[in-house]
């Protein structure tokens, strides 16, 4: 199917493009809003994500509704690991509470495959979850879009 919008930066992605795709996906992500999200997907982008299987932007609106009922106080900051044409590797972690109040930060790689007009057609994701006390929490920030001031993953020792 082909896509229905143009999501600039287009590939084939440099080094300063692909930082950018990954900070307005974290961007996107932090908003916890899932029909913007699913914006960024072709209509049958196909996820892996754990061990969940989505394909289409109905599912990965759904998929990320419940996500975040669960993930509440989500914060996210991602970071390029490396990229290659249309492709572009990510290693990520965020930090999230239960409705009980326990806190726990997720970390993962993410690989992406994108379209020629810059929607991400593949997603698979790789997480694991690391309970944290509270007093342990490295994001601090206002929920949505994470400062620009504020250290990423390699600033933080993540």
């Amino acid at each position: 199917m082909p896509s229905t919008a143009s999501r600039p930066p287009l590939p084939p992605f440099t080094a300063e493009t692909a930082a950018q795709k990954a900070r307005m996906a974290e961007d996107a992500w932090n908003s916890r809003d899932p029909a913007r999200v699913a914006l960024a997907y072709t209509p049958a982008s196909r996820w892996r994500n754990r061990a969940e299987f989505l394909e289409g932007r109905p599912m990965i609106e759904a998929f990320l509704t419940r996500k975040w009922v669960k993930e509440l106080d989500y914060r996210l900051i991602k970071e390029v690991w490396a990229f290659h044409g249309n492709r572009i590797a990510v290693r990520f972690a965020y930090e999230w509470r239960d409705a009980a109040g326990d806190w726990c930060r997720s970390y993962g790689n993410e690989n992406w495959e994108f379209d020629a007009d810059g929607l991400m057609a593949v997603r698979i994701a790789s997480i694991n979850d690391l309970p944290i006390k509270e007093a342990d929490r490295k994001y601090h920030w206002p929920l949505g879009a994470r400062p620009a001031d504020h250290p990423g993953l390699s600033d933080l020792g993540l």
